[in-house]
């Protein structure tokens, strides 16, 4: 295969590449949206309504990749190149005969690729309810690897080299190569997963966890945290795993095991009737259900109480109809408050939220 064709298998061409993307339920719009502002017209398919769709940009490979790496979109969750695509010739027929048809020719394509020989892989598969795949996403991955092990590669879940996605549509089989960094999250499909605590206080610690992953924020580094909003305590639970001495505001009540802490300091008022000392706190954290404007002010008043350089995580609640407009206001408000964003990214853990990771100048 010449080095055009070889470009063009891996998406890279010079006109146009395709990717599979994910975003959180219900966001795939505003991923497409994030898409169409650094890339203009977007042809877009979607694959699971919300969530999953295959879109067509027009821009090589590297340059998707370079553009998209910084800022990183808040959006989007998860992509792939899109190199290989196998199409059903009977869209009412998902037979046992197609399914053989399509598993041989993906694992002649991986083993094609001599990327692959000998390197440490991450085989990452995933599947619409109605496929072209009957089993379960599990065993996809079973199917497909059980075909290429003349590559003499190792497979494993985390730290890979390259990863292999394949994604099983009900139409099409979606398959691509690349580096980890490349998909925007080492995760199959961005979906970061911690496995739930015995006497864990709520999922809210999730937020946390994933913000330390994606965002590389090294929690035990800090001292001294302010946690607005703090019932029922999960964020206020994970600063002091950490090591953290925590001041929780919250008028209801934190959660027994949170309150036997010797690292804790309860407030039981609303943050607007508390007062600090200047630069007391070193991190700030906030996960309201609260309105996303009222937040920021209520922020930015007891900001005299984060040091300068200090950490702020803070959730901003999608309330809105027009939620990329809030998303603006909002950081708005806060850059006026001297936070600077490092990012703003909606986590996997996120519902109708983003999660901003910002730092005091």
């Amino acid at each position: 295969m010449n080095n055009e064709m070889e470009r063009e298998n891996r998406g890279e061409s010079a006109v146009a590449s395709r990717y599979l993307c994910t975003a959180n339920h219900g966001f795939a719009p505003y991923a497409q949206e994030e898409l169409r502002r650094r890339f203009g017209a977007v042809k877009s398919t979607i694959l699971v309504p919300g969530e999953v769709f295959v879109a067509t940009l027009q821009a090589s490979f590297p340059q998707v990749v370079q553009e998209l790496s910084h800022p990183e979109p808040m959006f989007l969750r998860h992509m792939f190149p899109v190199q290989w695509e196998w199409k059903a010739e009977n869209k009412d027929h998902h037979g046992q005969d197609q399914q053989e048809d399509w598993m041989t020719a993906l694992q002649q394509f991986l083993l094609n690729d001599s990327r692959l020989s000998g390197k440490r892989l991450a085989l990452q598969t995933r599947k619409t309810e109605q496929s072209l795949w009957a089993g379960s996403a599990a065993e996809l991955k079973d199917a497909v690897q059980s075909g290429i092990g003349e590559l003499g590669s190792e497979f494993v879940v985390r730290n890979a080299e390259l990863i292999i996605s394949v994604f099983a549509a009900k139409e099409s089989i979606y398959a691509g190569v690349s580096l980890p960094e490349e998909n925007l999250s080492d995760w199959n499909g961005g979906a970061v997963r911690f496995q739930r605590e015995e006497g864990q206080i709520s999922r809210a610690k999730f937020k946390l966890l994933e913000a330390e992953a994606v965002f590389g924020i090294d929690f035990a580094a800090f001292h001294e945290a302010l946690d607005i909003g703090a019932a029922p305590g999960g964020w206020t639970s994970f600063l002091l795993e950490r090591g953290l001495r925590v001041t929780a505001v919250d008028p209801a009540k934190l959660h027994p095991d949170v309150l036997s802490s010797p690292g804790l300091t309860h407030l039981k008022k609303n943050a607007n009737n508390v007062k600090f000392r200047d630069n007391q706190f070193d991190m700030l954290v906030c996960d309201m259900s609260w309105s996303p404007k009222l937040t920021a002010r209520m922020v930015s008043d007891l900001l005299y109480a984060l040091v300068p350089g200090g950490t702020a995580v803070v959730t901003v609640k999608l309330l809105s109809k027009k939620p990329m407009a809030l998303i603006t206001e909002v950081i708005g408000m806060f850059q006026e408050a001297r936070l600077q964003v490092q990012r703003a990214k909606q986590l996997f853990h996120n519902r109708d939220e983003i999660t901003l990771y910002m730092i005091k100048y």
